[in-house]
């Protein structure tokens, strides 16, 4: 059976080599085992990273599908973002295989909700979670997905 693995963590981060390496080793090492979908918010850091890997993956994998799961229109979430940012996102918005917008505007739970949809349609948290932090999205994501059953892999700590 496939299993579907859906994406959350900081919004800054220090991506290195080695982390972008080890996400891609982790999702083929997943894709090779069944997982064909990939779930992600749209958020800048983490989010933007898993979205390229999974789409620069689908050359060598077309079976699997990137699908993005967004808290509000796209003008509206990136409404305090530079413009290069913006332009990644557009590209990955662009690229996706499917797009999700759950509210027609943005409101303060709106990216709860997103979160929650996130842990619903995911089988596996491939995460960027610093324990030390107890509060924010990706602390309430994973607590969700831990109450929820899920399968954590957490790459922090490269």
């Amino acid at each position: 059976m496939s299993k579907s693995c859906f994406f959350t963590g900081h919004r800054i981060i220090k991506i290195t080599d080695t982390l972008s390496e080890r996400l891609r080793e982790t999702l083929i090492e997943f894709i090779e085992n069944g997982a064909t979908d990939f779930y992600a918010g749209g958020a800048i850091g983490w989010d933007m990273l898993c979205e390229n890997t999974v789409l620069q993956l689908k050359k060598c994998y077309p079976n699997i599908k990137l699908h993005l799961i967004l808290p509000c229109p796209p003008e509206e979430q990136t409404s305090r973002w530079s413009m290069p940012q913006k332009n990644e996102y557009y590209r990955i918005l662009k690229a996706a295989d499917s797009v999700e917008t759950l509210s027609a505007a943005y409101h303060k739970d709106c990216m709860k909700i997103r979160n929650s949809r996130l842990v619903d349609l995911g089988d596996i948290c491939v995460c960027y979670y610093n324990e030390q932090h107890r509060y924010g999205g990706t602390y309430q994501t994973v607590h969700m997905a831990q109450e929820r059953g899920k399968d954590i892999c957490n790459l922090f700590r490269y």
